[in-house]
This record gives structure tokens, sequence and C-alpha cells, in this order.
């Protein structure tokens, strides 16, 4: 029964005065002023708080989106330099046979990774191109083509396009006896980061060097200074105006507003001309975090607020034998949970004992599962080659020698497979150890997605790769460490077969242990506890036998690691190798 009936009943009953005594107000205005400063103090320190991770990881993107456009800006800088000096392109020029010209440039585009290639003549008429639509277009008037004969050197110009956005262009003259007859124009696609970029919730802008927006996850904000971009929204409603004021209560003044809400800024140089790259972080996980943890407190002394009034009822005495009751009882119901845990933890018991029993019977069983993929991985191929074998001879016979080079290379591909097998199990019987020597751990990254080229050029991946500026030595057998990290790649490739935005990250950190960490965003791992059994795979017949990880996890602790995997916490598969590092007191303990 409330306060209220009970001072109601009180009235009827002896006609005392029923205020509440002046001690209890006194308790009941305490406890509101405490509230009061716990959930102010509280706000304040956990937006700080929660602030500062999220400024922290806005500032790596910004650090790796910053390096991934100056890393491509200098991969294609080189490239004018390149192209006006290759002869075939001067003899074009020169002898005005441009037949073969633009294929070549198409071959170079592939190579490069350019988004076009131009070969422009004196007088700027377009004579060679990636894009054929664009052959016999002028383009004299244009900036490039004119500093480029002007300068004599390679140039970097940017231009808007018709169709929106901006060109970013390389380009330099072709020398012929000290004199001009041509320009080779590369056009680089930065527009790719921008993509990539508007898959995030933040909002990020690169500017150059006049202050003016060149890329941008919002498209308005284009051509325009930051100050300009940043007003480019609809007016706030009233009633957005008045959410955003218990939005921002409690906090500093925020960096900027977006589209009338309050977001962080971060901004990082990129060493190319004075470019820099801005993003704009939303404050909205913040918020949720801090009033979530809010609502608890308020929540803690609204039940704290209540049991003072319950103390405070004068009829909450005579309740206590029904609430003794009821603690009996629960105890009662405690004890039959507790008997209940203890027959479920018996059962689980046995039920592991049983897993048990299955999985060494599985072991047994992996030797003829080996036995039957070995058999089918082997028969494939040399089905094939029996067919090749005889078309070449075919060919040969009727005097087609080209067409049948062609057949005798699918042979030596297939030979290459199976013995690509064979190798997978002469690795995992075999214990190395005598060909070590120290490694830079980098060097073997890059050697790893070298040799990994061929099929990470057949699919659209994105790879990125964070390694330390100084070297990491490690005392290891280079060849058979860069078989780990090819496995791993080739894993993190597979796994994301099916995602829409397939990406694999490398990170390379160095402390008390180098850890070379391998990152997908496929679906993750089921089964992590006989992920690493020889035999063992969750790929389709036909596309491993189940080696590879077993191999990786042999030759990692042969080097004195360990190879662990784990599932991330955003999703995906997370594997890492973990290696000693070489110093000087292991140097000179070899």
């Amino acid at each position: 029964m409330s306060l209220n009936s009970d001072l109601h009943d009180t009235d009827l009953s002896e006609p005392t005065t029923t205020r509440v005594p002046w001690r209890a107000r006194l308790v009941i205005g305490a406890l509101a002023l405490l509230a009061v400063v716990v959930i102010w103090t509280t706000n304040l320190w956990l937006t700080d708080r929660f602030t500062d991770p999220i400024r922290s990881r806005a500032e790596i993107r910004l650090a790796l989106y910053s390096g991934n456009i100056q890393s491509e800006l200098q991969r294609h800088s080189v490239v004018p330099l390149l192209l006006a000096r290759d002869p075939e392109l001067i003899n074009a020029l020169t002898s005005e046979d441009f037949s073969r010209t633009s294929q070549r440039l198409i071959s170079f585009q592939g190579e490069i990774g350019a988004a076009s290639l131009l070969l422009l003549d004196a007088t700027g008429r377009t004579v060679a191109a990636t894009d054929r639509n664009l052959l016999g277009t002028n383009y004299r008037q244009e900036a490039y083509f004119v500093d480029a004969l002007r300068s004599k050197d390679t140039v970097f110009t940017t231009s808007p396009r018709d169709t929106g956005g901006y060109e970013f262009t390389f380009a330099r003259a072709v020398m012929h006896e000290n004199r001009p007859i041509g320009v080779v124009a590369v056009e680089v696609d930065l527009l790719k980061y921008e993509r990539s970029w508007a898959g995030l919730t933040d909002a990020v802008a690169m500017i150059d060097s006049e202050g003016r927006v060149i890329l941008s996850t919002e498209p308005r904000w284009r051509g325009l200074s930051l100050e300009e971009a940043l007003a480019v929204r609809d007016a706030p409603s009233a009633i957005q105006l008045a959410l955003r004021v218990p939005t921002d209560w409690g906090q500093e003044r925020p960096d900027a507003y977006l589209s009338g809400e309050a977001v962080m800024r971060n901004e990082a140089r990129i060493p190319f001309r004075g470019w820099r790259i801005v993003s704009f972080t939303r404050f909205d996980s913040v918020r949720e975090r801090v009033n979530g943890v809010l609502a608890l407190e308020i929540m803690g002394f609204a039940v704290l607020l209540a049991f003072t009034f319950y103390m405070m009822s004068r009829r909450a005495w005579s309740q206590s034998a029904a609430y003794q009751q009821e603690s009996v009882e629960l105890r009662r119901l405690n004890a039959r949970l507790q008997r209940e845990i203890a027959e479920r933890e018996r059962v689980q018991k046995d039920l592991a004992v049983a897993e048990q029993t299955l999985a060494q019977s599985s072991k047994l069983a992996a030797l003829g599962e080996m036995s039957a993929a070995v058999s089918h991985e082997l028969n494939q191929p040399l089905a094939a080659m029996k067919t090749y074998l005889a078309g070449a001879r075919l060919l040969l016979q009727r005097k087609r020698p080209e067409e049948a080079l062609a057949s005798f290379q699918r042979i030596d591909d297939l030979i290459e497979r199976m013995g690509a097998i064979t190798r997978q199990l002469k690795s995992y019987a075999r214990k190395g150890g005598e060909a070590f020597e120290p490694v830079d751990l980098r060097a073997c990254v890059s050697s790893a997605l070298a040799m990994m080229e061929p099929q990470l050029r057949e699919r659209e991946v994105k790879i990125t790769r964070t390694l330390p500026r100084k070297p990491v030595r490690v005392m290891a057998d280079r060849l058979r460490l860069e078989q780990v990290i090819i496995n791993l790649l080739r894993n993190a490739l597979d796994a994301t077969k099916e995602v829409s935005d397939p990406h694999v990250d490398l990170l390379l950190s160095l402390g008390d242990t180098a850890i070379l960490a391998v990152r997908d965003n496929g679906p993750g791992i089921e089964d992590l506890d006989n992920l690493f059994e020889p035999f063992y795979t969750t790929k389709k017949p036909g596309e491993g036998v189940g080696l590879g990880l077993a191999i990786s996890s042999g030759i990692v602790n042969d080097l004195g690691g360990r190879l662990t995997a784990r599932n991330g916490e955003g999703g995906g598969a997370v594997f890492e190798v973990q290696l000693p590092i070489l110093t000087s007191e292991t140097k000179a303990a070899e």
C-alpha cells in the first residue's frame, strides 16, 4: 500500500499530523543532491574517456588514408618518365605509325593500374590511348600539355571533370634529338579511395594546397573550401535545434557541426604539394554509451529513493512476515535449482568424454580421408594432362605449333599443381632448422604479397598493409617463413570469396615479440579446436587436403614462435604469428 493510503488511514483513526518529519525531508534532499552531482560528474568523465579512443581511431584511419594516397601518387609519378623513354613510343611519334601504340599503352595500363594513358603529338592531338574513343581528340589547351612542354620534366595537374570530381594527371614531354615531339599523360585513379571512404560513417575530405576540396565522401563539397563545404547543408528545423541542446549537454563544445550534428574533427597532412586530409566523426556512439551508464545510475538512484520511501512507510513492517515466507520459498527454489545445475554439469562432463572419444575416432579416420583426397587431387591433373597431350599431338600434326605450345604450358601448370600437393605432404613430415639466418619480417611480407599478385589480380580484394619503419629481424628460414605467410593469405582470400566487399589486413607490430596479424572480413571460424589438425579442412572437395595450417603451425613452432587463430570482434578470422625478435644478445648466443 502506498504512503498516501497510509496517511489517509491515519487521519481516520487519530487526529495526529501527517507531515513528513524534517529528518526524512533532509535525507531525501541530500539524496537528490547527491544524485545530481554523481550524474553530472559521471557524464563529464565518461564523455572524455569514450571520446579519446574514437579520436585515436580516427587519427589512425587518417594516417592509413594519407599513406595509401601518397603511395599511389609516388607509384604513378615515375610512369611518365619511363614511358617518355620507351623506344617504341618515340619511333611511333617520329614515324607517325600508331597502329600498335594504343595496344602497347593498354598492356602498360594493366601492369601499372592507372586510370588511363594518353600519347599526344606535338600539336596536342591524341595519337594513342587506352580508351580508343579518345583517339583524335586535341588537348593542346589542357594545362598538363602546356606545362609538360614548358618544363621538360614530369608535371602534375588537377583539373575538374565534366561529369563531376577531378582528374589527377602526371605528364611529361617525349624528347627526340633535344626537342619535344609529344607528351605522355598518366591519369591517377584516386576516386577509388573516395569510393572506399563512402562505406564509412565518417565524413572524409582531401584538400589541396589552395584549400579546395578535391576528394570527399560528400559530393557537394568538391570544389569548395572546407568552410564553404561545412556551410552546405539544409537549415535545421526547430525540432532539430531543440534536440541538439540535450544531445550536447555536459560536454565540451564540438569541433564542428555536420548536417546539424556535433562532430569531432581530425586532420592529417599528406606529404605531397601541401595536401591535407580531414575527417569528421560523429559523437553518436559516445552519447549512446554515456547515456546507457547514466540511465543505470538514474535507475539506481530511483531504486534507492524508492527504498527510502519504503523504509519511511509505517505499514512496511506489517509485511515482513509475508516477505519472510517468500524468502523461504525462494531458498527452496534456489536449492532445487542448484541440484538441477549439478545434474546438468554431470551430463556435460559425460558429453565431453564422448566428444573426446569421437574426436579420436575422427583422427584415426583422417588417414583414409587423406588418401582419398590426395588421389582425387592427383587424378584430375593426370586426366587433364592426357587430354592436353592428345590435343598437342593433333595440333603438331596440323602444323599449328603456337597452339600446341599453349597446351604444353597448361601441362606444365598441372605438373606444378601436382608438385605442390606432394610438397605439402613432404613439408608436413619435415622438421627444418638447418637454414636459419637473420631475416627482416617486413621483406618476407612484401615477397609473399608479390608472389600472391596473380591471385590478387583475379579478384577485387582490398589489401591493407601496416608495417613499422625500422627493420623487424628474426632468426628464421626465409623460404619457409614466406610459405607460412602465403598460406595465411591464401586462406584469407578463400574465406572472402562470398563477401561483397572483401578486404584483408596485414599488421606487423613490434614489442617483446614480433607479431604478424592477418585478418579478413569473411564468415569467421566455427571450429577453432581442430583448426590446426592435419587433414582438417572446411573447403570443398578438390580445393585442398587440409595440410596448409598444420604445416604452417609446425614451421612457426620450429622457429621458436607460435601460430594462433581467433574470430575478430567485428567478424572475420584473425591469424597471429608470434616470433622472437633477433637482438644483439641473441646474435651473440648464435
